[in-house]
């Protein structure tokens, strides 16, 4: 059974593409979606730099930018235990 996080990651309508996720694959998704994250900063930041940048271009890969963030959160949590000592 899944534990809270990813179900609500799959729930909110994420794309996780998939119900049940076992934790290699998780750490796989992890990992696409932190290039991705990173991805998107070098592009934000090569259109910041150009004079004619498009804001609203600039704005939307910001916001899609803050969703890969939480969702590589929730993974994060899931599969990162918490100690405590």
């Amino acid at each position: 059974m899944q534990r809270g996080p990813v179900r609500d990651l799959v729930g909110a309508g994420h794309y996780l593409g998939v119900a049940r996720l076992t934790e290699d694959e998780m750490r796989k998704r992890l990992e696409m979606l932190r290039i991705e994250h990173r991805d998107l900063d070098a592009a934000i930041e090569a259109l910041s730099g150009t004079g004619a940048h498009d804001q609203l271009q600039v704005a939307r890969l910001k916001k899609r930018k803050l969703r890969l963030k939480d969702q590589i959160a929730l993974l994060e949590d899931y599969l990162i235990p918490d100690i405590i000592a």
